[in-house]
């Protein structure tokens, strides 16, 4: 059976009244009051206003680190940015101020891990990549970035993970520049080739998302073929490094001989142009000669005629040891016999050598 409510209360109770709020400030005043030393009153709440208020004011005070640049927000949006040292932002909720570290320089390590004990740990999911002429290759490398100057705000506001969207970047910009290149190329000395296409790639696509981020360096740290055929890459440029070593050999000897053979042409060529330039001119001069005497022939014939007949002779009887004299005949008294006096001194000393007795 239900029970009457006798009171008009809802819950059995007498009628609730409103709560009153002077009395509660009131009892807080009273207490309020009797903590304070002296019982200040009225005024200690003037005072602990005050001094809420000078703490409130310097919060606003705040200090940038070296590496740092600071950004002061307005109700959430960016004011300004402040150089590292002493600062100073109205104070919270009006405005507040974050500190990245902007100037510093960051490292983002791609297809290895780095760990505590400087050994290396590959990433294969990171660094195995595909080359324009369909190989597989391992590709470790570290990027280089800050954040770019008067740019912290899109550094802040634009991208939500930046180092993150980083890497990302760099791996994309990576495998890009990979898949257009080939094999021997990259294994061999096409790494700052890379390297400096990536950097440009990476930059322009940052731009374009407005990251606020430069890229300062690409370094390639390590590229080899996958762990299973790497002894047959080895091979290969084994084989390309004996080639290439070949090649230059033989082209060496070439330098050395072809000059060479290209020396002694010019010699013969030489030769042969003095030997065609002394015959022409013995032609010529043997020519010349024998019109001078055939005019002086023309002249006088039989005086020429002797003269030639002499000249001759003396030169087929010049080189010989015999002296033929003609005399016109045993009866012709006007002739000296020839006496070889040249031969004497040889016949003298002959018969000197011979023996005392031989006589």
């Amino acid at each position: 059976m239900p029970r009457s409510n006798q009171t008009g209360g809802p819950w059995g109770s007498g009628p609730r009244r409103p709560p009153d709020f002077e009395e509660y400030l009131r009892r807080g005043q009273d207490r309020l009051g009797g903590l304070l030393p002296g019982n200040l009153g009225g005024r200690g709440f003037a005072l602990i206003a005050l001094a809420a208020v000078v703490l409130w004011a310097v919060s606003g005070f705040f200090r940038v680190e070296p590496d740092e640049v600071g950004v002061v927000l307005r109700f959430g949006k960016f004011v300004r940015e402040v150089q590292p040292g002493l600062n100073y932002h109205l104070p919270y909720p009006i405005e507040t101020a974050l500190t990245p570290q902007a100037l510093r320089v960051n490292k983002i390590d791609i297809g290895f891990n780095l760990r505590r004990s400087s050994t290396l740990s590959d990433v294969p999911e990171e660094a195995l990549m595909l080359t324009g002429d369909e190989n597989i290759v391992g590709v470790d490398f570290s990027v280089l970035w800050k954040v770019k100057p008067n740019h912290v705000g899109d550094f802040l506001f634009n991208v939500q993970a930046p180092e993150g969207t980083v890497k990302a970047v760099a791996e994309s910009a990576m495998r890009e520049v990979i898949g257009r290149s080939n094999i021997q190329g990259i294994l061999t000395g096409a790494r700052q080739t890379i390297e400096t296409a990536v950097q440009e790639r990476m930059q322009k696509t940052l731009d374009d998302y407005g990251a606020g981020v430069l890229v300062q360096q690409v370094q390639l740290q390590k590229v080899d073929p996958p762990t299973q055929v790497i002894d047959a890459f080895r091979d290969v440029q084994a084989a390309r490094s004996d080639l290439e070593r070949a090649q230059n050999e033989a082209q060496t000897y070439a330098n050395r001989v072809v000059p060479e053979a290209r020396g002694r042409a010019a010699k013969v060529i030489q030769d042969a142009e003095a030997y065609r330039e002394q015959t022409v001119a013995e032609a010529k001069g043997q020519s010349s000669r024998f019109s001078q005497v055939y005019e002086q022939y023309k002249k006088a014939p039989d005086v020429t005629r002797q003269r030639i007949y002499l000249e001759t002779m003396e030169r087929v009887l010049g080189g010989t040891d015999k002296t033929i004299i003609d005399t016109g005949g045993w009866s012709s008294p006007g002739v000296v016999p020839y006496l070889p006096l040249t031969s004497l001194p040889r016949e003298r000393a002959t018969q000197q050598q011979q023996p005392a007795g031989g006589n």
